[in-house]
């Protein structure tokens, strides 16, 4: 056989290393030198291909001593960089890639190069200009476009970054990693069905692309595709079954199907793999409050479990006690919140910030929203101190907030998506609470307070299900805005239809096999009635009406409809006669959504705290005929109810006047009574010993 060049043998290491096979392209390169001792070529290769695999220490020091032996070699000063970038040396990077622009000024590789290290500096401002910069100078140039629009995206710029990654496209249409990228950015636009669109287009180029098969399982999850979905997850979790991340969302869709056993299932699959993410826990545990299985003290355990793996073992920050220990002082109150937009959280805190007293208290909001929108103005507004977390570390959001010196920082997330706990974990505050998101526990010692009422814990009952020290609101946890939406209330739909129509327009999560039997029954008792459900297509229509059938209850007899923007949502109550509450979890916002257009609500009173909802909003209406202790109860109201047309009448046309003159609807009265909690844990802790705290 004749020999081979060492031309030659470079070449088969370089393709090696383009099928992905770096161990034969590694000894090939290593069998080189071995024969010529500092052959160029050969180590720039093998560092090439140890960085390929992540050996980024081996890697870095064949290509410091290329550098140093072969000074000008743009090619070498690129993965040099690239090299030291990955390992977190930004700076010398950097140094690297300037000398290298003094050289080749109009290399666009260059430019781009200086353009990553800004991103990892965080500097998205000066790595978009330089990532601009790379592409004018070739416009062609497909990696340049890609990265400028991720760093487009990461900004909060998709438009622009859209422009970018369709321009690369147009060049180069078979790579699927494009196609994925401009998914991300569609989505963060809100256009989930043509996210979906290029996700696929990716997985057909590329079908081992797990990260596009999850995105694509997110997406139709989105738009309510919920089958689809799970068929995406399922591949994904085919392709990898130890990636966390799929099971966690397949967990999603499952509980948004209210296949309960099988969230929960999913779930716990998702921790095993991933006993270190935070969020994926979390996630584990806002699931568990919809399970009918699950009592006040399983989800203390299973929360204690979370703060016991997630939080106990970071380092608090510096105890800060130079806040200044006057007690009637202003105090800085600062609210962490990834929903400072039209979401219904955004909704719950809006008319706290806009009642709060600006003589006593000074307002920072740190949002960490992913997307803003025309709401988030207004939060902006009301806020004294503004400040965007959503691009900083626990440790830089902590540190930031420590610099602000606030004296009670708020949680109003909970374990639900956007929470950042991990922040509250550090301490950066003296004082720290939660409030708004929902009526439970974060799990997390380091989280003094926890905001309810007296009707959602009555005193003395269930504080040993929280860690955290329950402060009761001595009328609602709830104070409603319908934010200018204007709906008129319409007429009883039983005059017109001449039968009853009961609705459940909950999330679809709620439903559970005993609430099916409720309902059923509620029908059973009230003759030619029917039922209204709001959830999305899929298979978990058809076991519910399989459900129901076995219990008595006719398909013709139930109707759903999708889920719809919130004017066209508000809407469908005008189709209502009486709404049916759901258990273990009631309906929170839903209920006073049906209440603000005069649709009753007929609540069964739950063991958890979630399931309290509906005697805390109906009691602060002066409706308590309304509100059953038993599954017979809850059938009998719903029944007597159904039988007084004009109860209904009446409910209907005074429930909103009810609302307006109600705790429910008193903002000013609800932040003075936040306020005074406020101020009565701070005078509270003025008290301590200062060496204690």
């Amino acid at each position: 056989m004749p020999r081979v060049t060492v031309e030659q043998a470079l070449e088969q290491a370089a393709w090696h290393r383009q099928q992905g096979r770096r161990e034969v392209a590694e000894a090939i390169c290593r069998q080189i030198l071995g024969q010529h001792a500092g052959h160029v070529q050969a180590q720039f290769l093998l560092g090439a291909v140890l960085a390929d695999s992540g050996r980024l220490d081996e890697a870095g020091v064949l290509l410091r001593d290329l550098d140093t032996r072969q000074p000008g070699d743009a090619g070498v000063s690129l993965t040099l960089a690239s090299i030291l970038r990955r390992q977190g040396d930004v700076d010398e990077a950097a140094s690297v890639l300037q000398r290298a622009l003094q050289q080749f000024p109009d290399d666009a590789a260059v430019c781009q190069g200086l353009g990553l290290v800004e991103r990892a500096r965080g500097d998205l401002s000066a790595a978009i200009g330089w990532l601009q910069l790379a592409v004018h100078k070739r416009p062609d140039f497909v990696e340049g476009r890609n990265n400028l629009g991720l760093t487009l995206t990461e900004a909060g710029q998709p438009e622009a970054a859209i422009e970018h990654f369709r321009v690369a496209l147009r060049s180069a249409p078979s790579v699927a990693e494009l196609h994925y990228n401009l998914g991300i950015a569609l989505a963060a636009l809100g256009r989930h069905a043509d996210a979906a669109q290029t996700y696929r287009r990716a997985t057909e180029l590329n079908p081992g692309y797990v990260d596009a098969f999850i995105n694509l399982g997110t997406a139709l999850k989105t738009m309510g595709q919920l089958d689809h979905a799970i068929a995406a997850l399922a591949q994904a979790i085919r392709l990898q079954p130890s990636r966390a991340v799929s099971h966690s969302h397949l967990a999603a869709v499952y509980e948004w199907q209210a296949r309960h056993d099988e969230a929960v299932a999913s779930h716990r699959r998702a921790i095993s793999l991933a006993p270190d993410d935070a969020a994926i826990h979390g996630s584990f545990l806002y699931t568990l409050l919809f399970h009918p299985a699950y009592d006040v003290q399983a989800l203390r355990a299973a929360h204690d479990a979370w703060s016991q793996r997630h939080s106990q073992a970071l380092a608090p920050m510096t105890v800060r006690c130079e806040n200044d220990r006057a007690a009637d002082r202003r105090l800085r109150i600062g609210y962490v919140c990834g929903s400072f937009r039209d979401h219904v959280l955004g909704r719950y805190l809006m008319p706290l910030l806009r009642e709060h007293d600006r003589a006593g208290f000074e307002i920072a909001c740190y949002s960490n929203n992913r997307g803003d929108d025309h709401v988030t103005a207004d939060f902006r507004r009301l806020a004294d101190i503004w400040r965007d977390i959503g691009r900083l570390s626990d440790v830089d959001a902590a540190s930031l907030i420590a610099r602000d010196q606030v004296d009670i920082l708020v949680d109003t997330t909970l374990h639900m998506e956007g929470n950042r706990l991990l922040v509250f974990a550090r301490r950066p505050a003296p004082l720290q609470a939660t409030i708004g998101g929902y009526p439970g526990s974060t799990g997390l010692a380091a989280i003094d307070y926890r905001f309810t009422d007296v009707h959602l814990d009555p005193p003395g009952a269930d504080d040993d299900a929280y860690v955290e020290q329950s402060l009761r609101l001595p009328a609602t946890f709830w104070c409603y805005d319908p934010l200018d939406e204007e709906h008129a209330v319409g007429p009883l739909p039983a005059d017109s239809e001449g039968r009853i129509t009961f609705g459940c327009l909950n999330n679809f999560s709620k439903v559970n096999d005993e609430v099916l039997s409720l309902w059923a029954r509620a029908l059973h008792a009230v003759e030619g009635s029917r039922l209204i459900m709001l959830c999305h297509e899929g298979s978990h229509r058809r076991h519910t009406l399989d459900a129901l059938k076995r219990l008595g209850i006719e398909p013709g007899r139930i109707e759903f409809f999708g889920y719809r923007p919130r004017s066209d949502y508000l809407e469908l109550f005008q189709r209502v006669d009486i709404s049916l509450d759901t258990i273990p979890y009631n309906g929170h916002t839903t209920s006073l959504d049906s209440l603000w257009m005069g649709v009753p609500v007929v609540t069964l009173v739950g063991k958890t705290v979630v399931g309290r909802a509906g005697l805390s909003q109906l009691t602060n209406l002066g409706l308590p005929d309304l509100i059953a202790f038993s599954p017979e109860q809850y059938v009998s109201i719903a029944a007597a109810l159904a039988a007084d047309h004009s109860r209904l009448r009446e409910l209907r046309r005074s429930l909103r006047s009810l609302m307006e003159n109600s705790p429910l609807m008193d903002a000013k009265r609800f932040a003075r009574d936040v306020e005074a909690a406020y101020r009565r844990i701070w005078q509270r802790w003025c008290g301590q010993d200062p060496g204690g705290c």
